[in-house]
């Protein structure tokens, strides 16, 4: 068994026992109420499903990318609905319900559209090399590994609730190690191209990022909680699936999958604890609180 087939396997059950764990973790009422919010819909399949990947298109054309570091981006800028968009939020304390509706939403949808977009804007980048890919196949192949388990975890929620709980913490716990396993393995086996990368593609992933950032916040409404979760849900992408596109389709792809994976994780991260900063108090409200604390310790004296 080769190297490249041995990941393949790795991801593709990491992928599958992830997408189950997020399933036994999401009720019905979680799904109807982001649903319901039918503006919310629209906007987030926008930013993940056409701004997303036109902006990472034109920046890798615009910094003449070589064409599997392009693949590799584009892969993960076609795969929305990653599982860390809720706790993420939740840190930044944003909408948390929003986010586990949307994740949901966009992680089901994806196992049909992002072949599409894949087909559609892959030859964009290709350049003299041939980057083709079979939408159908690829569609079948999301299905198994991604659609179907996550409806199986939904069914065991929404039917037997007791038998959820009890499964969720298991099975997240066994979706981290794999989760740790794969990245580690990969790490572990592709150091040397990792360590290889040239300041251009941070300076693109940083790009990418900031961009995937700031198309969030504008699709996200008005409200503070729902631009959070916006933000967070549509910078972060889905890297299981985008490992397992890129082990079947383009191994060589890999690398570039997995470094922008773990960038836009550690910056999307980094900001939702900068959103969760309790904030401090200046100026005269602090003399304000100041004083008030002086006034009631000496009325605590005196009595």
């Amino acid at each position: 068994m080769t190297i490249e087939q041995l990941i393949n396997i790795l991801v593709t059950v990491s992928l599958i026992e992830m997408m189950t764990a997020v399933g036994l973790g999401v009720s019905i009422a979680d799904l109807t109420s982001v649903a319901k919010n039918v503006p919310l819909l629209i906007k987030a399949a926008i930013a993940n499903y056409i701004c997303v990947p036109v902006a990472t298109v034109v920046l890798l054309l615009f910094f003449h990318a070589q064409p599997m570091v392009a693949a590799g981006f584009l892969i993960l800028a076609v795969c929305p609905g990653a599982p860390f968009g809720p706790p993420c939020t939740a840190i930044a304390k944003g909408n948390v319900a929003v986010s586990v509706g949307l994740m949901v939403v966009l992680a089901g949808s994806s196992a049909l559209v992002a072949p599409l977009l894949l087909g559609f804007l892959l030859p964009v980048l290709s350049g003299n090399e041939s980057l083709m890919v079979d939408p159908v196949n690829l569609a079948a192949t999301l299905l198994l590994t991604q659609l179907i388990p996550l409806c199986a975890g939904l069914i065991v929620r929404q039917w037997r609730p007791a038998l959820a709980m009890r499964l969720q913490k298991p099975a997240n716990r066994l979706s981290a190690l794999l989760n740790l396993t794969v990245v580690g393995f990969i790490l572990a086996t592709q150091f040397g191209t990792l360590a290889a990368i040239r300041p251009r593609a941070w300076t693109e992933m940083t790009a990418l990022l900031i961009a995937s950032l700031a198309i969030g916040w504008l699709m996200g409404g008005p409200a503070t909680e729902n631009r959070k979760a916006m933000t967070l849900t549509t910078s972060l992408r889905n890297v299981g699936v985008g490992l397992v596109i890129a082990a079947n389709s383009f191994p060589a792809a890999l690398t570039a999958t997995l470094a922008y994976g773990l960038f836009e994780l550690s910056g999307s991260f980094l900001l939702a604890f900068r959103w969760g900063r309790p904030k401090s108090v200046h100026g005269p409200k602090r003399v304000e609180l100041e004083n008030a604390t002086i006034v009631a310790n000496a009325k605590g004296t005196l009595s």
